[in-house]
């Protein structure tokens, strides 16, 4: 059994540089190997494949390109492609419903804590700045056809998430996440004698 899914970033204000970026999106699908999850296989995944906001110009494709590179899926897979599509976000009453174009859609709605609101998860392990918080939902439906799925599932996780992030923020991370990995590397390999 593989783990797969998807996540879409839709950028209120931000920019990229000198690159404006206010009202695009950016998403990314990726499935790990079977027998494996997303974490213990990042790096090997399956594919990792982006979409960018059709609406972009180009510095702007550019721009969410780079973006997802360096934040959604960093390295998750050596087979990784980019596609242009319409990526668009409507809620109406508690249901959420995304759209990538005619690649993918994601329906869910935030569940009910047990003290009422949405749970909150917070610094779940994995947690990097931009999932570092989220609320915890279902999905009603999520669809996925391309990189040779296709996906029809529903009753899956759905995460939902606001936050604001800069590079300085990403760069502390990446320095951290590398000291992690070297010390869990020097942990695991064996004594040299």
């Amino acid at each position: 059994m593989t783990c797969g899914g998807g996540q879409v970033l839709f950028i209120e204000k931000g920019n990229y540089g000198d690159v404006k970026l206010d009202g695009l999106a950016v998403a990314t699908m990726g499935q790990s190997p079977a027998g494996k999850t997303m974490m213990e296989s990042f790096g090997n995944w399956n594919f990792a494949y982006y979409y960018i906001d059709e609406k972009a110009k180009p510095e702007q494709r550019k721009a969410l390109e780079a973006i997802a590179g360096k934040v959604l899926t960093p390295g998750a897979s050596k087979k990784t492609e980019t596609r242009y599509a319409p990526i668009t976000r409507k809620i109406e009453g508690k249901e959420h419903k995304i759209s990538i174009g005619h690649y993918g859609t994601f329906h869910g709605h935030l569940v009910e804590g047990g003290m009422g609101g949405a749970p909150k998860i917070v610094n779940p392990p994995g947690a990097d700045p931009l999932h570092h918080q989220y609320e915890q939902g279902r999905t009603t439906k999520m669809t996925y056809n391309d990189a040779d799925q296709n996906w029809s599932w529903s009753n899956s996780n759905y995460m939902l998430g606001t936050f604001s992030v800069d590079n300085i923020q990403y760069e502390k991370f990446v320095a951290g996440l590398a000291q992690k990995m070297a010390g869990m590397k020097n942990e695991t390999s064996p004594e040299k004698k």
